[in-house]
């Protein structure tokens, strides 16, 4: 498998930035040892180059990574709930709790478990074997809409269509505190934290840029509900976000949220609309799904 990674910090080590990178996607398995290992059999390189585990990255490095894992992944008759597709792609909502793609140490169970079973070898190969058909990602419990490709031309038409700005991603989340403002914009640089590698946080001098749009939907007693459409894509950028100002996302105890009396998954964060161009035909498409079990149980424990 190939791992080729966009975000990048100053001051980190390599060998911390991979273990909590991996962590981050799930793969619990690459200790900070063991991506030493790596390193030193040649498993990993910067801009085309060998280096030592006590190299510090700088903005703008390209990092490969070819962990020696198994690439077979297993077909799993897992429901999927099969919002739009045509020949191309598709769209799923993939539920909370999920994870999007298989990883080092969980390898059934996912998105791509459930993809491959039911279209085979009819998605796309661009980002490896364990990503297949994968375009972006959810957190495994952040639920909602996804965009998936069957082949690799529709992958890169899709990927282009991202970095022009195409298309449109929303989300739904509750957060805590009451917001005034009823539409506003955060615009505020993210990097991966040094001292703790596996969360991200804002940093006004090296982080890459990254831009927010919030509506304030609904306002409650002590929580609010929100929308918000993602200008950038970061790592945990709605999450990062919202706790920078003081309105940590509900549940999210990674960035700040602390104990609730209701028990849910953790950060209640929805993706609920997804506007894109189709592939090749250039129809703009529009999905929008309901709130999802998370958000109406923590709405209707808000509301009393």
């Amino acid at each position: 498998m190939k791992l080729v990674i966009d975000e990048f910090t100053s001051e980190v080590r390599i060998d911390s930035f991979l273990a909590a990178e991996s962590a981050n996607y799930g793969e619990a398995g690459f200790s900070r040892s063991k991506i030493q290992s790596e390193i030193k059999k040649g498993s990993v390189l910067v801009n085309n180059k060998s280096v030592k585990p006590s190299y510090v990255l700088k903005e703008g490095d390209v990092v490969e990574f070819f962990p020696a894992i198994e690439t077979d992944i297993i077909p799993e008759n897992i429901p999927l709930n099969i919002v739009w597709e045509d020949e191309n792609m598709l769209v799923v909502n993939k539920p909370s709790g999920m994870l999007t793609h298989p990883t080092s140490i969980e390898k059934t169970g996912t998105l791509v478990n459930a993809l491959k079973y039911k279209y085979g070898e009819n998605l796309s190969d661009v980002n490896g074997e364990y990503r297949r058909g994968i375009l972006h990602r959810l957190d495994r419990n952040t639920s909602g809409l996804l965009m998936a490709a069957k082949n690799n031309k529709a992958h890169e038409y899709l990927v282009n269509a991202m970095k022009e700005g195409k298309i449109d991603k929303r989300y739904l989340a509750v957060v805590k505190g009451i917001i005034e403002p009823d539409e506003f914009t955060i615009n505020k640089p993210i990097t991966r934290n040094p001292e703790q590698p596996h969360k991200m946080m804002v940093c006004e001098t090296g982080g890459k840029e990254s831009v927010s749009e919030v509506k304030v939907l609904e306002r409650f007693k002590s929580a609010t509900l929100i929308e918000v459409k993602l200008i950038t894509g970061r790592t945990h950028q709605i999450r990062v976000h919202m706790a920078s100002i003081g309105h940590p996302v509900y549940n999210d105890t990674l960035y700040g949220f602390g104990k609730m009396k209701i028990k849910t998954e953790e950060q209640v964060l929805e993706s609920y609309k997804l506007s894109f161009p189709c592939p090749f035909d250039g129809n703009y498409l529009s999905f929008e799904i309901p709130r999802d079990e998370k958000i109406n149980k923590i709405l209707k424990y808000i509301s009393v």
